[in-house]
């Protein structure tokens, strides 16, 4: 049975969204292209015509995969509601409904039960904080956790098409960041709250919190732009529960789903070896002397794939596969 799919944003993570539902086949007798403006354009060789999104656009669509706005209220929170009245099933990329207790928060690998409980919308987590739970989901099921402090290294290219322009002196660019990116690191992503917190590292916190039920996690995150096109790095340090070995993390690791893992002390990802891959990378790992309860590792992953695109797609796959 073949399915009808809308994807709402003909963008960077648009366009991640049909390329990855075509190498992924997932099962799409139609794929049809929302955006604001009607026109045609060309995704890895396959030509659409893009039509406007509003509500009829929904009929007799299956899935409505949002592409998501961050920052402001996007697309999702005027025309979510009506996909879901037409019949769809609604996977939003944006920020609108992450911490809506009635929607799903959902990264498959760590908290696929929870699209039991959807209510016709379902929300995909913010790239940096997909990046994060990946790797300390089994952490928390293995060894328990007591504290993750975390520092972000992102690419240009979790601020839209206007941040890659910003990198590459393109007018387009002008203005999407607070100070030069191009050789610089720009410790502040969003605006900076009371608490001094900025709202991508209130994100890490609060939406981790949700995806791994764990309400009361110390989480610590400093959230970095740095001058890379695609690929989020995270340092990451956890003190766990329970006592952890480094025989045992780099078990735990090398057994976890979604990561890619080798286990070679001597082998690490970067992001440039990951553009273009859909898993979350793990390297760098080690326990600390004397605190075996204290794990410190290096993960990668493409922004625009597992922190976007593919993971929306994977939560539509479980969501079919649970059908069947």
């Amino acid at each position: 049975m073949g399915y009808t799919v809308a994807v709402v944003g003909a963008g960077l993570v648009g366009e991640r969204l049909v390329s990855e539902l075509r190498r992924r086949d997932f099962p799409a007798d139609e794929i049809r292209v929302l955006a604001r403006t009607a026109r045609r354009v060309e995704i890895q060789g396959e030509e659409f015509d893009v039509r406007v999104a509003e509500a009829s656009a929904f009929e007799g669509v299956d899935y409505a995969l949002f592409a998501g706005t961050e920052g402001e209220k996007g697309a999702a929170m005027q025309l979510a509601p009506e996909a879901v009245a037409r019949g769809a099933v609604v996977i939003d990329n944006g920020s609108d409904f992450r911490l809506d207790p009635e929607v799903p928060l959902v990264v498959p690998e760590v908290n696929a039960d929870a699209l039991r409980d959807h209510k016709g919308i379902i929300a995909s987590p913010n790239c940096s904080t997909t990046t994060m739970v990946v790797p300390l989901a089994p952490l928390a099921r293995e060894f328990g956790l007591e504290k993750v402090i975390v520092s972000t290294y992102q690419a240009v290219s979790g601020s839209g098409r206007g941040g890659v322009e910003a990198l590459e002196g393109l007018p387009g660019g002008e203005g999407v960041y607070p100070k030069e990116i191009s050789g610089n690191a720009i410790p502040l992503i969003g605006s900076v709250g009371d608490d001094g917190y900025t709202t991508e590292e209130r994100k890490m916190k609060d939406e981790s919190a949700k995806i791994l039920g764990l309400p009361d996690l110390p989480v610590y995150p400093t959230t970095v732009r740095i001058p890379v096109h695609t690929g989020h790095s995270e340092s990451v340090y956890v003190e766990t529960t329970r006592e952890a070995s480094l025989e045992a993390v780099l078990d735990v690791f090398s057994n976890a789903p979604g990561l890619v893992f080798s286990g070679d002390k001597d082998d690490y990802p970067t992001p440039l070896e990951t553009v273009g891959e859909p898993g979350t990378y793990v390297g760098r790992v080690r326990v600390e002397e004397g605190s075996p309860g204290a794990i410190s590792y290096w993960c990668v992953s493409d922004n625009l794939l597992k922190g976007a695109a593919t993971n929306a797609v994977q939560i539509a796959e479980t969501l079919v596969g649970s059908r069947v």
